[in-house]
């Protein structure tokens, strides 16, 4: 089967990557946590951008969320840093993107 993107699934320390530039840049992650840069290294975190919700009619409608490839904390400055590393910027991607700046303040950097 023909992959959407051209990218080849990847698994790594037990962790399925959905590219191989995702699966890199957890490597160099991992070596910035082992020498101290980074702290509380996460996968997959998810933000909820538009809440569960009922139409008119009753059905429900599923909630909207973000989910970035990794998030941590940089020691140098103590913040809180969400990256998604990107091949192919989507229209969906971006609307979420601004969304997860807007609810929650968030920026994503991008590697």
């Amino acid at each position: 089967m023909k992959r959407k993107y051209g990218n080849r699934k990847v698994t790594l320390d037990g962790h399925q990557f959905d590219s191989v530039r995702e699966a890199t840049r957890y490597s160099e992650l991992k070596l910035l946590e082992r020498a101290g840069q980074i702290t509380d290294l996460g996968l997959q975190p998810r933000f909820e951008l538009i809440p569960k919700q009922r139409r008119a009619d009753g059905k429900a409608e599923r909630a909207c969320e973000y989910v970035a490839d990794f998030r941590y904390t940089d020691t140098a400055t103590g913040q809180l840093v969400i990256e998604d590393a990107k091949g192919v910027r989507t229209d969906t991607y971006v609307i979420k993107r601004k969304l997860l700046l807007q609810v929650h303040g968030i920026s994503v950097r991008e590697v």
